[in-house]
């Protein structure tokens, strides 16, 4: 097997200065430009939406007029489940550049697997919120939610560790450097 070869099936250089080279790299045009991947601005929109839907459930325990708030809860789980297709789309553009056999591949498919349970979490907890009547407060889909946020929060330090640590999509140092060079 010749170098290039080695290197495109994730192996190449033993010291992995290839396959990090590669996963700096998008795959396609689509995944968003070298140094600057969509993926990460997209997972904003399920975060936001998840964490704005506990803070509506939470408020509708206690306020006198629950029902805007189970309604609202119910908007952005919905919102949040959209978001995260989007989300995992251009996360899964961002995985395939990511080398097989290696620490960053096995972080990226927990990061996956974990995104993945809590899609099916939240799309639970909508299904609970829909059978029940609108604006009604149900305690199972909150915890559900609630437990959503939490595993979210586990996976979005293995997105962090994959980005901050690994260097997945991010633009090389000789790149980086040239925002710190001191302008005449």
């Amino acid at each position: 097997m010749n170098r290039n070869t080695a290197s495109h099936r994730g192996g190449g250089r033993l010291d992995g200065t290839d396959a990090l080279h590669e996963a700096k790299r998008p795959r396609v045009a689509l995944a968003g430009p070298y140094g600057h991947p969509f993926h990460p601005i997209l997972v904003t929109i399920p975060i936001g939406a998840w964490i704005a839907s506990v803070v509506f459930d939470v408020i509708s325990l206690f306020a006198d007029d629950p029902e805007p708030y189970a309604i609202g809860a119910t908007v952005l789980v919905g919102i949040g489940l959209i978001g995260a297709v989007l989300a995992a789309v251009f996360g899964l553009l961002d995985l395939l550049q990511v080398a097989a056999g290696t620490p960053a591949r096995r972080t990226a498919l927990t990061h996956m697997a974990l995104n993945l349970g809590v899609v099916a979490v939240f799309l639970i907890s909508l299904i609970i919120r829909l059978v029940d009547e609108p604006g009604d407060v149900n305690i199972g889909a909150i915890v559900l939610s609630v437990l959503g946020v939490l595993v979210l929060g586990v996976s979005g330090w293995l997105g962090g560790k994959l980005a901050y640590h690994y260097g997945v999509r991010v633009a090389d140092e000789h790149e980086q450097l040239t925002g710190f060079r001191r302008e005449s």
